[in-house]
Order: structure tokens, then C-alpha cells, then sequence
């Protein structure tokens, strides 16, 4: 009996020295492989380099009406908000007085050529008795002076009929443009003044329309210095070309056109003004509205662009990337990204056609460290990526449920059975 004891402590003790070793074995021959990483590998591709700026619209050409001549309001002839032609007649105002100091000026005028002709010839006869002394010269020179008046009096009341008839016209108040009107700020029977300050009404011409952008002048520096060095290309038919955004953000169907920029920065924002020129046949641009322009700043031929997820920034804010060498190592590599293009990253310096740029993964790519890099595949392909999503929650789903198999509702039935049979003895 004492060596069957032995020898069952012996097996035991063997087991045990079986089972550390293979242990051992089995974790030296579980060591955790490579991590696997998605990389993208440039290539240069020819970009157009645009910038949105903010702006606001203007109308093309815009006017003020206001009356030059004081009178009584008697009629409104048009609807406000409607479109008027240049000319058009928008307010009457009373003519009455203008009339009649019109008729007094056209009658004065008559008086005064009707009596210059005899004081014409009577200077022409007293010219030709002087010279043979049968006049005085003071009477001849009396008669000239009435004739000069008479012609002066003739051009004076010329004069005062214009007057006249210019101020007569000015009770009509035009519309100095084409184009749309707005609300009226004066009724019927108001009283109007001359060259007032406040106007009755604007007109304003909305097709085509301006849009005043602000771009700042540390952008249009470094503008410049990409144009000079050549890693920018501004020219051809497009490079004037411009595109909106309107303030819900939906682009608009017509193209405009670059005219000019502004020779003076604002001191206070430190930006100018670009003017741009878009039709606008259907009215959809108004006047103080919101909108941002696309604009072209020029076409790099030999450009490289990264996925946004890709760039991370250290704790100075200085952008870097991780790539992947030769060796299937991890490096870090500053960049120079100056501004993303939709969903990427333009990247100037720091990297070079043929980079392994890690896009996922970057969590578990240890600098150094050795990964197994893996072909991005982009957000863009949903079937792609529906898969690799669906994974993970269908591994999760057991583990919230396991904990309900471990306490399945018949244990608790079997807990509450016994409390009454302890019970019932207690009754009795």
C-alpha cells in the first residue's frame, strides 16, 4: 500500500514537470507576429491648387433716386420689387409750379426778341449818320449799348427757358438704371425735397453681379513664392475662371470671371479685396448674401497627396508621418502639408514618390519596430469596408450575451423552491 501511495505521488509530480514544460514550449512557439498596417504608396499626379475665400455680393451697378425739385408726391408709378427699364417714369411729382414758371420764361423770351430787331437797325442807321457827323457820338454809343442789352436779354430769358424746362422735366423722377427696385420709403402726397438726403427708393442691377472676396495677404505671398519657384503654373484661358458656393453650400451653375484685386491690404485684418463677375440671369445671387469662391491659384505638375488619417502632429504642432522603409521598418518623416484638398493632405516636403505612408494602423507602428504593411483601401469603397466593420460587432455580440447563459432563469426557480419547504416546518 505505501509504494502504490509512492508511486501515485511520483506520477503526480511527473505530470506536473510535463505540463510546465510544455507551457514552455507552447509560448516560446506563440510569439505574436508582426503587426499589420495599411500603406499607401505615392505617386506624383498633377493637381489644380484652388482656395475657397469668403465673400459677399454686390450688385453690378447701383442708384439712389432722389428728387431734384421740391414739390407734393402725386403719383407712384411702378411695383416695388419689380424690374424697371432706365428712363422709366417712377414718381410724378406736381408740375404745376414748374409749368407755370416754364410759360412765364417761354413769354419773357418772346418779349425780348420781339424787341431786339428795331433796336438792331436803329444801331445799324446810327453807325452810318456818325460817320458823316449828322449824330452825336454819345447818342451813338447810347443806341449801341440798348442793342448789346437787347441781345443780352434775349440770351438771358434763352437761358431762364431751359431752366425752366429742365426743372419741369425733374418732376418726372426716372429711374437713372435698368434693373430691380426695391420698397418705396415715400407715399403719395409726401412732401419731396430737393437733393434730399434720404432716398425715395434704389435700384440696383443684379445680372451680372460682383462678389467681393478677402483672401490675406500672407496667402497671396506665398502665392507668389510657389508661382516663382516654379512648383505652381498659372496660365491659360482657365486661370481667370472662378467658381461659387452658396451659403447652403451648393454650388452655383454659373462660372464668373476674375477681374481685378485690390493694390491696398486692410490694416486691421491684414487682407484685400478680389473682385469677381458672375451672370446671374435668374436672380438667385442677391445683394449682402453670403457665398465663398473657388478660385484658382495655379497647377502643380508633380504633386503629392497623403490621406488626411495619415498626418499626425506632435506635441509642438509640427506634422509628421510614419512610414514604411525597405526593411518593413517604421520611420518618422516631417512634412510639409500647407493645405488639405478635400479628404487629403498637399504635402510640398518630406516625402518622395514611392513612400509607404502608413494610413491605418498607426497606433500599433512603433517607430523602429517591424510591421507587415498591407494595401490601403479607401473610405470611398463602401463594400470594402462594410466587412471589416461587421467583424468586430459580430465577435461582441456573444460577449454580451454570455453573461445571461452563466444565470439562466431555472436557477433562480430552484432557489425559491426550498425557501418554502424550510417554511412549512416553521408553520407547524
Amino acid at each position: 500500500m505505501r509504494y502504490s501511495g509512492t508511486l501515485k505521488v511520483v506520477a503526480v509530480m511527473v505530470m506536473a514537470l510535463l505540463a510546465i514544460t510544455a507551457a514552455g514550449c507552447k509560448g516560446k512557439m506563440a510569439a505574436p507576429p508582426p503587426p499589420e498596417v495599411a500603406v499607401i504608396t505615392l505617386q506624383t499626379e498633377r493637381v489644380t491648387i484652388t482656395t475657397e475665400l469668403p465673400g459677399r455680393v454686390s450688385p453690378y451697378l447701383i442708384a439712389e433716386v432722389r428728387p431734384q425739385v421740391t414739390g407734393i408726391v402725386k403719383k407712384r408709378l411702378f411695383t416695388e420689387g419689380s424690374d424697371v427699364k432706365a428712363g422709366a417714369v417712377l414718381y410724378q411729382i406736381d408740375p404745376a409750379p414748374y409749368q407755370a414758371a416754364f410759360d412765364n420764361a417761354t413769354a419773357s423770351l418772346a418779349r425780348a426778341e420781339a424787341n431786339l430787331p428795331p433796336i438792331r437797325s436803329k444801331a445799324q442807321r446810327y453807325k452810318e449818320l456818325v460817320a458823316i457827323k449828322a449824330v452825336s457820338q454819345q447818342e451813338f454809343e447810347d443806341v449801341s449799348a440798348q442793342h448789346m442789352q437787347a441781345e443780352a436779354d434775349v440770351k438771358y430769358w434763352k437761358a431762364a427757358v431751359e431752366t425752366a424746362r429742365i426743372n419741369l422735366n425733374y418732376t418726372q423722377v426716372r429711374a437713372p438704371i435698368a434693373g430691380r427696385i426695391g420698397k418705396s420709403a415715400i407715399t403719395v402726397g409726401a412732401l419731396a425735397t430737393a437733393n434730399q438726403p434720404a432716398p425715395f427708393t434704389t435700384v440696383q442691377k443684379l445680372d451680372p453681379v460682383y462678389v467681393d472676396a478677402t483672401q490675406s495677404s500672407a496667402n497671396l505671398l506665398h502665392l507668389k513664392r510657389l508661382l516663382a519657384e516654379g512648383k505652381l503654373v498659372l496660365k491659360g484661358p482657365d486661370s481667370t475662371k472662378v467658381k461659387l458656393l452658396l451659403e447652403d453650400g451648393t454650388p452655383y451653375d454659373q462660372e464668373g470671371t476674375l477681374k481685378f484685386s485690390d493694390i491696398t491690404v486692410e490694416p486691421s485684418t491684414g487682407s484685400f479685396i478680389l473682385r469677381m463677375v458672375f451672370p446671374n440671369p435668374k436672380h438667385v445671387l442677391l445683394p449682402g448674401m453670403y457665398a465663398r469662391a473657388v478660385v484658382l491659384e495655379g497647377v502643380a505638375e508633380n504633386s503629392l497627396l497623403i490621406p488626411q488619417q495619415s498626418l499626425t502632429r506632435d506635441p509642438k504642432g509640427n506634422p509628421y508621418v510614419l512610414i514604411v522603409n525597405a526593411q518593413n521598418k517604421v520611420e518618422v518623416r516631417p512634412v510639409v502639408a500647407p493645405r488639405a484638398m478635400g479628404d487629403r493632405w498637399f504635402v510640398t516636403e518630406g516625402l518622395k514618390s514611392g513612400d509607404k505612408v502608413i494610413v491605418e494602423g498607426i497606433q500599433r507602428a512603433m517607430p523602429g519596430t517591424t510591421v507587415k504593411p498591407a494595401p490601403y483601401k479607401p473610405a470611398a469603397k463602401p463594400d470594402a469596408q462594410v466587412p471589416a466593420n461587421a467583424a468586430p460587432a459580430a465577435e461582441s455580440a456573444p460577449a454580451k450575451t454570455a453573461p445571461a447563459r452563466s444565470a439562466p432563469p431555472p436557477v433562480p426557480a430552484r432557489s425559491e423552491n426550498p425557501k418554502p419547504a424550510g417554511e412549512a416546518p416553521k408553520a407547524k
